[in-house]
């Protein structure tokens, strides 16, 4: 009977999704029953709620805000023309052909993707690919392809809530995840470069997609180390911009003789900028103020990303909100935040209740082979969810636990799961549309194509790490 308990919430949310169920309604289903749950089969005494509302209602206020403040300086941006501008004199550096699409997967939608989240990035990148004389339904599929930083998205939420729940540091998680993100960032790079490139042409197109990944990880692993999760994923992709650029000015040098032409940057561009220079900055600069001093934990939010974002976001419009910007934020934020709500509720009861501990026991009786299913539970999650921060709020804790019910070491097993639960963000069916929509018009008559594509590729790195799990699982044994 507490195994029905322990799984039926989360087996709810599943098959709701996947029946078209919005995912409001479903996400209030599996709370519902978490909490039928609660009552009937998993008591939780007062001594071990208090303290758990403690930890985790501070978590929840800042994920919502993150969330607030990515929507609010995404549409501050997008209303200005901002993105759009700076997008295009990035492309204009970078020359053309596979290193333009290389920049667009590796750099510029994750940089975006980074700072904002929620598919954001893919609004960059689709409209630049469409440019670089590709097919619709490529541009489609290799604009998905860039949101391969999901763990970073939105200056890391899902990843915050994972290593909350797995008790783990964030800085930790994230550099083990930039570790593990190799994988990923490899597959997409090759997927990316041979789409984009000639048939006779594509042995080097791979080599150079594969390096790209290479680059992309040790420069998210790197930021990480130095500054922290949070900031980490723009940093990285900052990185992999400025090589490129690097690149781009070399060859223009080469072929002008000396002269390289230069490239204008308009106003709402240079803004936005510097926008992100003061999200960036704020972060990482009041990060080392609160560490440095010592701050009670009341005074973290004076470098949450949950604040930063809006300073960011009122910078660039210079303290006054367009109305149409302010109006569709708030519409955006009542459809997700309250979704992304009620997925943390729902994780937060099945882990203190000990559902999650239950159920974790329950799968974790099938043995080393759930090493290898591991990562494909956690992609399960980002693809019904269409959201790192939800498939880490269902799924976090129950994973947490089964890596000690199995006695392999939490951090790699975590980073695999937290990486394998964004992963398929990319693939979900939401996300597609709206690839699709934003390509070209005749991308909306190979959907299915695009579907099947990405999941493909997504198919090939979530086993490549399902394989990974297994080494790093036997290795510790």
């Amino acid at each position: 009977m507490s195994l029905f308990f322990s799984a039926l919430p989360i087996v709810a949310v599943i098959v709701a999704l996947l029946v078209g169920v919005r995912s409001l309604h479903a996400a209030l289903v599996g709370v519902a029953l978490a909490a039928v749950g609660v009552a009937v089969a998993f008591p939780v005494a007062g001594d071990v709620a208090v303290p758990a509302l403690r930890l985790w209602l501070p978590v929840l206020i800042e994920v919502l805000l993150i969330v607030g403040g990515g929507l609010l300086l995404s549409e501050v941006l997008r209303v200005a023309g901002a993105q759009k501008a700076l997008a295009q004199w990035m492309l204009a550096h970078a020359g053309s052909g596979v290193s333009a699409v290389l920049l667009i997967v590796h750099g510029v939608t994750p940089f975006a993707e980074s700072l904002t989240g929620f598919g954001i990035g893919v609004t960059i990148g689709i409209p630049l690919l469409a440019h670089c004389g590709l097919s619709a339904r490529k541009v489609a599929l290799i604009g998905l392809l860039g949101l391969c930083a999901v763990p970073w998205g939105s200056m890391g939420p899902g990843t915050l809530i994972a290593a909350t729940m797995a008790g783990l540091s964030l800085q930790s998680l994230g550099v083990a995840s930039a570790m593990v993100s190799v994988i990923p960032f490899v597959v997409t790079g090759v997927a990316a470069a041979w789409l984009a490139s000639a048939p006779g042409e594509r042995a080097s197109a791979v080599l150079r997609g594969a390096v790209s990944g290479m680059v992309l990880t040790l420069a998210v692993g790197g930021a990480n180390l130095v500054a922290g999760t949070a900031p980490a994923g723009a940093l990285g992709a900052l990185g992999v911009i400025v090589l490129y650029f690097g690149v781009g000015r070399w060859r223009r040098s080469s072929a002008d003789t000396g002269r390289v032409r230069a490239v204008t940057l308009d106003g709402q561009a240079r803004r936005a900028l510097m926008a992100y220079a003061v999200l960036l900055l704020g972060v990482l600069l009041m990060g080392r103020v609160v560490r440095a001093l010592e701050l009670p934990a009341v005074w973290h939010m004076l470098a949450s990303p949950g604040l930063w974002l809006f300073v960011a976001a009122f910078f660039f419009a210079r303290g006054s909100v367009p109305a149409q910007a302010l109006a569709r934020t708030v519409q955006a934020w009542r459809q997700v935040a309250p979704v992304t709500a009620l997925f943390i509720v729902l994780g937060v009861l099945m882990a203190v209740s000990g559902m999650a501990t239950q159920l974790a026991h329950t799968l974790a009786g099938a043995g080393a082979s759930y090493l290898f299913a591991a990562p494909f539970v956690g992609a399960l999650g980002g693809f019904v969810t269409g959201s790192n921060t939800g498939a880490n709020a269902m799924f976090a804790a129950t994973q947490a636990e089964i890596a000690h019910a199995l006695s392999v070491p939490l951090l790699p097993f975590m980073a695999v799961h937290n990486v394998s639960a964004a992963l398929l963000l990319m693939a979900s069916p939401g996300k597609v549309e709206m690839a699709c929509q934003l390509a070209p018009a005749e991308a909306i008559q190979h959907r299915r194509w695009v579907q099947v594509a990405v999941l493909a590729v997504d198919g090939v790195a979530v086993a490549l790490m399902a394989l990974l799990n297994v080494v790093l699982g036997v290795l510790a044994r």
